[in-house]
């Protein structure tokens, strides 16, 4: 060896790390609430907890998943706030089906070489849906490993923390015979089935400038549409008192996430007649050649959130969704029969 080896030339540059997350830093301090203590930077992100006001019996509802795959289309488009957003709401969804109110996040970025201009972008998107759902972002962790992560390979990861009162838990346990199913719009393919959407990219020779036929805009815009959040409505259907369950349509499709919520002698029927499917599953189905019964169990085909409620409160329920962002409609009911999901 004729020089001496450094960290950098191993390749992990800290000083470019380091710069990048104190750029973010203010972002990230905008998201901060009277209950965060301290600042960045300390080995752990505090939140005073305190009594919240309003509840007696206090549950924290806790959940961490990461983006997958869209990142890797997220950062050939350039487009890694996307990737930041998404990590943060899908964490937010995940907590809002319980019932609860989010109260803060932390974030996990991890490659084998991260630039600075992607730290940037994807804590500036993070920092953004945070502010938007009045949820902190505490602080987190920006890991560079080669040999562990390939060479274009990106973890995009959140945990995301929330609170409701014990006897406010939106757990399925209360879902009765009779009750119905509301399906909310998706905002497209959200953060699951990329995979599968690559490979079919790959075979058709497809890049994120193909506009396929069946489709009004190139799939850049398509597959990149940004995870919807479904706070507020499922907030005024818990306040309400008409929230019995709810299921965050991600891995697994609609059967896959929402016979998850469902309690033994509860059966589930869909009526997919009911809401539009939008166009881009149909070009991926044809595309890919891809049976119906491997679309249903990858995708969402639409509907991005599930909530059941009683059904006499089924169409004023419809309205507090759609008064709240999120177009709704009445897709199925639950009977009573051997536990499962049937359309």
């Amino acid at each position: 060896m004729t020089e001496r080896l450094t960290y950098a030339a191993a390749g992990i540059d800290r000083q470019r790390v380091t710069a990048a997350l104190a750029d973010a830093a203010p972002a990230i301090r905008e998201t901060f609430s009277a209950r965060v203590i301290g600042d960045l930077g300390q080995f752990g992100g505090l939140f005073h907890l305190g009594a919240p006001p309003g509840y007696r019996d206090p549950v924290l509802v806790s959940t961490i998943d990461g983006v997958g795959t869209k990142t890797l289309l997220a950062r050939a488009a350039g487009r890694l706030d996307v990737a930041g957003r998404d990590v943060i709401v899908h964490g937010i969804n995940d907590v809002a089906v319980m019932g609860a109110t989010p109260l803060f996040a932390l974030d996990y970025l991890a490659a084998s070489r991260l630039e600075p201009p992607e730290i940037t972008a994807l804590l500036a998107g993070a920092a953004a849906a945070c502010r938007e759902e009045g949820v902190a972002l505490l602080g987190g962790e920006t890991a560079q490993m080669p040999g562990v992560y390939a060479d274009h390979g990106l973890d995009v990861v959140a945990a995301v923390v929330g609170v409701v009162e014990r006897d406010g838990l939106t757990d399925g346990s209360r879902i009765r015979p009779g009750d119905v199913l509301i399906g909310l719009a998706s905002a497209g393919l959200h953060t699951n089935g990329y995979t599968l959407v690559r490979e079919i990219m790959t075979r058709r020779r497809w890049t994120l400038d193909t506009v396929p036929d069946g489709l009004a805009v190139p799939l850049r815009e398509a597959l990149l549409a940004p995870h919807r959040s479904y706070r507020r409505p499922l907030r005024a259907l818990a306040k309400a008192g008409w929230l019995r369950g709810a299921a965050h349509i991600t891995g697994g499709g609609i059967a896959g996430n929402l016979i998850r919520i469902l309690p033994e002698g509860r059966r589930a029927r869909l009526d997919r007649s009911v809401w539009p499917v939008p166009p881009l599953f149909q070009v991926l189905e044809q595309a890919g050649e891809i049976t119906d019964a491997e679309m249903r169990a990858t995708f969402n085909l639409g509907v991005g959130m599930i909530v059941v409620v009683p059904k006499e409160r089924g169409r004023l329920a419809t309205d507090i969704c759609r008064a709240n962002g999120a177009e709704a409609w009445i897709i199925g009911s639950v009977s009573s029969g051997e536990r499962g999901v049937e359309w």
